[in-house]
């Protein structure tokens, strides 16, 4: 099993012009209405404060994540019921503001994990927690991992990485504050998302 990662890692002024560089290039290269599906499904989340079924398939099309798995089956034939009762954990966690940004990341993610498909993988499960909480959480894939890496830093695969994810979104955002500009968590993963692919257009 790999050793959980020392997540204080700083970036330095070559890597900050890296990620800023790729953000640039993601906000010129994508569509503006390539969120909307994201912005509905939050929009519906804050109203609701859990998270169903149809949002949950709103946001695996909108990750361009594949559907003809076992899992999905499972969850479809979860009663709605049961699905927001998890789902409402998930949110009030991400969405409490007593909790650092790291540790509500931590507690959203391991609430999804009795859900069909959240035991383990964090890209579909990002994208919820991203969905009820836009202010504060981030989107985590291969692509973001890439983007890590080409940038020197390290994320293991142990448990819990989605919570030390959060905690190097958070120091990128620290990082911009350093060098005169104000992100979003989203800023940071859009960054990481453009630099950890090909420049293929959303």
């Amino acid at each position: 099993m790999n050793a959980p990662d020392q997540t204080a890692q700083v970036l330095g002024l070559q890597a900050w012009e890296t990620l800023r560089g790729s953000h640039a290039a993601y906000m010129s290269g994508t569509s503006p209405t390539y969120d909307e599906v994201l912005t509905e499904v939050a929009d519906r989340i804050r109203a609701t404060a859990s998270i169903g079924k149809a949002d949950i398939g709103a946001l695996l099309f909108w990750k361009r994540l594949r559907a003809d798995t076992p899992w999905v089956r499972e969850l479809m034939v979860k009663p709605e019921t049961e699905v927001r009762e998890i789902t409402e954990k998930a949110v009030s966690a991400v969405t409490d503001m007593s909790l650092p940004v790291p540790k509500a990341a931590s507690a959203g993610r391991a609430a999804l994990s009795p859900l069909p498909g959240f035991k383990t993988g964090d890209a579909l499960a990002s994208a919820l927690l991203l969905a009820a909480a836009p202010e504060r959480m981030a989107v985590y894939d291969e692509r973001a991992q890439t983007g890590l890496e080409a940038l020197g830093l390290s994320l293991s695969p142990a448990r819990g990485r989605y919570g030390r994810y959060m905690e190097l979104v958070e120091e990128m955002r620290s990082t911009a504050g350093r060098y005169g500009h104000t992100w979003s968590a989203r800023d940071v993963d859009t960054a990481l998302f453009w630099l950890g692919g090909p420049k293929s257009q959303p």
